[in-house]
């Protein structure tokens, strides 16, 4: 009856507290008293409270994404040494760092577009390591890339439509939410995608995405050339997305923006971890301020 008043993470903690303690009391009862009807009762105590922590544990057993040891790049050339990254399930992931640091290698190496010659991708517990990327959206990965990431003689609603075409069903709730989270876009749906400014497209780049029902989406440099005003908006929506449950991994130039509303962050040097934290932990760390926040 509390779950909705705690986060699931510690209703799954109290929960796996509280089995020690309902196991010594059903022992304590059937020695007692071990009648039918109290076999029943424990009997059914434990399916509930199995199948509540089954849920709650949804929240805090599995990671969304796992990409451990990556190493690779283009042609002969390793642009990722080791690099690894996780993303739990409704976080918000930043990856940071200077140019050349392989910060969206690393996100096109999680995504497919490149194949690596040591290390594994993992989505859901699943090694997806040898999908190629249309197989990796079918298994629940979005993509926005940075540039070319709307069609633009197309418009609005049919950029829309184009990400779901992976699905077989109604997708037109989808449809609706999308038009939900981004209002300014729902005005401009019979308009052509590139008649938009910088920031809608960019708005429908990620619409898009979330068209394919993702379970983790990938944003490479999302606020690239929009207005701080924009930006701030952008990111509000961000956030929106992961309360739903949608993991986040996000490469942004706007470092310090983008680790106020992180979960977590990576910083990256020449395609290894360098730092890892929370954003405010990040924030904080005065090596991490000087060398890469600008102070």
């Amino acid at each position: 009856w509390f779950s909705g008043a705690l986060p699931a993470g510690v209703v799954a903690l109290l929960d796996l507290a509280f089995v020690p303690v309902l196991g010594a009391r059903m022992v304590a009862m059937l020695m007692i008293r071990p009648k039918p009807q109290n076999l029943m009762f424990i009997a059914l105590l434990t399916l509930f409270w199995t199948s509540n922590l089954l849920v709650h544990l949804d929240w805090i057993g599995w990671s969304a994404t796992e990409a451990q040891g990556m190493r690779g790049g283009y042609g002969k050339a390793d642009i990722l040494q080791g690099c690894t990254l996780t993303v739990e399930k409704g976080q918000i992931a930043v990856i940071v760092g200077p140019n050349g640091a392989g910060k969206s290698t690393a996100m096109k190496a999680i995504f497919g577009m490149l194949s690596l010659r040591e290390g594994s991708v993992r989505l859901d517990g699943q090694d997806i390591s040898a999908l190629n990327p249309q197989d990796r959206v079918k298994a629940g990965m979005g993509f926005v890339p940075q540039v070319a990431n709307v069609f633009p003689t197309m418009t609005v609603e049919e950029n829309l439509e184009m990400g779901a075409y992976i699905r077989d069903d109604d997708f037109r709730a989808t449809l609706d939410q999308v038009y939900h989270l981004f209002p300014a876009v729902a005005d401009k749906r019979r308009q052509n995608a590139g008649e938009l400014s910088g920031g809608q497209r960019q708005q429908v780049a990620v619409g898009r995405a979330l068209m394919t029902q993702p379970k983790l989406l990938m944003l490479d440099e999302p606020t690239a050339g929009v207005s701080p005003i924009v930006m701030d908006e952008l990111f509000d929506r961000i956030i929106e997305i992961a309360r739903t449950g949608i993991s986040i991994l996000m490469v942004e130039q706007n470092a310090r923006q983008a680790l106020e509303i992180a979960d977590v962050g990576y910083v990256l040097v020449q395609g290894a971890n360098r730092y890892t934290g929370s954003g405010a932990e990040l924030m904080a760390d005065p090596e991490v301020r000087r060398t890469f926040l600008g102070g």
